[in-house]
């Protein structure tokens, strides 16, 4: 996650509350999803950013994942997603975030 979204994100937890944020995601590979879930839950680790030592606790999913593909409109999801579902590893993201949920998120 690069330097300026991990601000808006803190910005936006400052604002809103920790307990009334929740990032969504959408990286290509589970690893990379994986980094940018620990790093709004946990801190940046790699202690560089606006989040470095900041363990915010957020909630946190991937577009792919159930949880938020069931609140979106069917037609929307098929159009700005539905390609990346059919060619990405769909089990490995959701695994990876539920590691990181089940480790880091406060709320």
């Amino acid at each position: 996650m690069d330097l300026e979204n991990q601000q808006r994100v803190k910005d936006a937890a400052e604002k809103y509350g920790n307990e009334n944020v929740v990032v969504i995601l959408g990286a290509a590979e589970a690893e990379a999803a994986g980094l940018a879930a620990e790093t709004v839950t946990a801190g940046d680790p790699t202690y560089a950013g606006p989040l470095a030592g900041v363990q915010l606790g957020l909630e946190v999913y991937h577009i792919l994942e159930p949880q938020i593909k069931d609140e979106v409109d069917p037609e929307v999801f098929d159009e700005q997603v539905g390609m990346m579902e059919m060619v990405l590893d769909v089990d490995a993201i959701s695994e990876e975030m539920n590691t990181i949920r089940e480790q880091y998120t406060k709320y």
